[in-house]
Formats: C-alpha cells, sequence, structure tokens
C-alpha cells in the first residue's frame, strides 16, 4: 500500500536551537529549519530525519539514530573530543571498554551511544568487514 511513498523518521527534542547547533556544530550535518518550526536534517543517500519542538519533551528510552562509521574507535575519539561524553550501559550482556565502545564476540558491529541535548540516544555503528 505504501511503497512507493516517500517515509522519513521523526523524534521530538525540547529546544529547536539546541538540536541544531548540535547537529550541525558538533555532529557536522546540514539541516533546515522548517516554517513549521521543525530541524529537517539531510542525511547521505537523500534520506532525512525531522526533528519537532515538543514542550514536555522526553528522551527516548531507545536509540533514535544510528551512524555506520568506518572506524568507531576515531569517531568516538572525535565525538569526546569536541566535548560529547560516551554512555556506558552497566547490562550484563553489553560489555564496553573504557571509551564506551562494545565489541561483539560474535562478528557483531562494534558499537557506542551517546546523547544528543535532549537526552535521545544515538548509535556509532562500525559493521564487520
Amino acid at each position: 500500500m505504501f511503497k512507493d511513498n516517500q517515509v522519513f523518521s521523526s523524534f521530538s527534542v525540547g529546544d529547536i536551537d539546541a538540536a541544531s547547533d548540535f547537529y550541525t556544530g558538533k555532529l557536522g550535518l546540514t539541516a533546515e529549519k522548517t516554517q513549521m518550526g521543525t530541524l529537517d536534517l539531510k542525511l547521505s543517500g537523500g534520506q532525512r530525519v525531522m526533528l519537532y519542538p515538543k514542550p514536555n519533551h522526553e528522551p527516548a528510552t531507545f536509540t533514535v539514530l544510528n551512524f555506520v562509521v568506518p572506524d568507531v574507535e576515531k569517531a568516538v575519539d572525535d565525538l569526546t573530543a569536541a566535548g560529547i561524553e560516551m554512555m556506558q550501559y552497566d547490562l550484563p550482556d553489553i560489555n564496553q571498554d573504557a571509551k564506551g565502545i562494545a565489541r561483539d564476540d560474535r562478528n557483531g558491529p562494534a558499537i557506542a551511544w551517546f546523547k544528543d541535548p535532549a537526552g535521545n540516544v544515538i548509535a556509532l555503528m562500525e559493521l564487520p568487514s
């Protein structure tokens, strides 16, 4: 029914200006503020994600964006240098190193997580070759 329709994802933030500063300034994405008061993130391959302001915003309890990177360790180092703190999960099935990078012993992706200013979780993922 919808296979030929344009599709995009969206999630809320508490402060659209802080989100714009973070996603463009810290992550280097291209973004456009729209007439509706939303922030349209332009992603590779022509994809986009819409961030919308929500006065009673509550951070998502799940990962809202996954960035595939060629070298997760370098990406973590770059984000840390930019003042972004990587998350450390206290869960028995996630073993992270001191930098916050989890590596799956069964050839899964190396992955690390951080939060945007609204508290939404974002992942960096290095896929196995």
